[in-house]
């Protein structure tokens, strides 16, 4: 297709980490992708901010075509920052403007933890960041101790037998059927895998996924990228959803901690793809400040 990335492999780990690089002359702009997704979920929003920057997305471990560690300790969020930085040391990359969402705002954290100043502005929309033994409530449907986005995560359908099907069926149900048609699109062509049989697999393995939103939930995770918030050595703004099914306290909690501005926006945990126009927008105001 026209305009496509160029995808880029480094071996880091003992892992292949894979990535997309969408060219461009402007300064680098690191995209990293919620739990579950892949770089190329970013592909119609990078397009469009190739005028002014070059983005880059990284595939986080057991996702689009990063491999899989084999023991859940190695997807710790400090762990997949060292595959980041590979990559970007790979292709020249010494400064940047990053943006996380949700597990990969996570990460973004601790790529500016593992390389300070490195980072000159971070723009994080929802990330996993919290001491979660500070914020965890009863029932809560997110991330907690009951796992229950890493339960939901086991119960995915792998195989597909087109990617039209699934394309009909996730524009059908929530989440995503609240996500532009255009993120729908790229997440359906970039987050599978086709198999020999002519079906078509998820590229983030259901178990993968879970463990993950696991690791998410200890020491490794989301409470390593909370203990850097205070550190930070790159100004930060926090976006998050209006009805997000986190709540927002923690990430009113998250702005305090970095010293950030919160931004609150229409929509839930993946406001920034539920509307690529508005996408685009947020993301050149709030690098740009």
């Amino acid at each position: 297709m026209s305009g496509d990335p160029e995808p880029v492999v480094v071996e880091h780990d003992g892992l292949r980490i894979a990535s997309l690089d969408w060219g461009g002359n402007g300064e680098p702009l690191l995209l990293l992708h919620p739990t579950g997704f892949c770089a190329g979920f970013f592909d119609p929003l990078a397009r469009r901010l190739r005028d002014t920057y070059r983005p880059i997305g990284v595939d986080l471990r057991g996702h689009g075509g990063t491999d899989a560690p084999d023991a859940a300790h190695k997807f710790a969020f400090s762990q997949m920052a060292q595959d980041v930085l590979a990559v970007l040391d790979h292709l020249g990359v010494n400064e940047w403007v990053a943006l996380g969402e949700s597990g990969g705002g996570g990460v973004a954290v601790l790529v500016d933890q593992a390389r300070p100043g490195a980072t000159r502005r971070l723009v994080l929309c929802e990330a996993i960041a919290f001491d979660l033994h500070d914020v965890e409530r009863p029932g809560t449907s997110g991330v907690g101790a009951e796992n229950y986005m890493a339960n939901a995560a086991r119960k995915r359908r792998p195989v597909w037998p087109d990617r039209a099907t699934a394309r009909a069926t996730y524009a059908s149900k929530a989440p995503l059927n609240e996500i532009d048609p255009a993120f729908l699109d790229a997440y359906v062509r970039w987050g599978f895998l086709d198999r020999p049989d002519g079906q078509v697999e998820l590229a983030c393995p259901p178990e993968a996924e879970a463990t993950m939103f696991e690791v998410a939930a200890d020491e490794e995770g989301a409470r390593a990228a909370s203990s850097h918030l205070a550190h930070l050595s790159c100004p930060a703004v926090v976006l998050a959803g209006k009805s997000s099914n986190l709540p927002t306290p923690w990430f009113e909690a998250q702005a305090a901690q970095a010293g950030a501005p919160i931004v609150l926006v229409d929509g839930g945990h993946f406001f920034l793809h539920e509307d690529l126009d508005r996408a685009e927008a947020l993301v050149r105001e709030h690098l740009l400040r």
